[in-house]
């Protein structure tokens, strides 16, 4: 199945900003995670199809997975 995912900030380091990525059935947003070599404690936002949740949530066809690390600033 494909997914979408979009990566902001520091992630795009080195990283298309925007891709489409083909993964099994039953994967997970932390299967993307890991696929990316990205620490899930390094994931302070993760949207899938614009929601907030867990890394845990099973993918679909067509879903589209946001990721942010903090943003710092001051």
């Amino acid at each position: 199945m494909e997914v979408e995912v979009r990566l902001f900030a520091t992630f795009r380091e080195g990283r298309e900003k925007k891709q489409k990525i083909l993964v099994p059935e039953d994967s997970s947003i932390l299967d993307i995670i890991n696929m990316l070599n990205i620490n899930e404690e390094e994931v302070a936002i993760m949207l899938l199809n614009g929601r907030d949740g867990s890394s845990d949530r099973l993918l679909k066809n067509g879903d589209v997975l946001s990721l942010f690390p903090p943003v710092g600033g001051g």
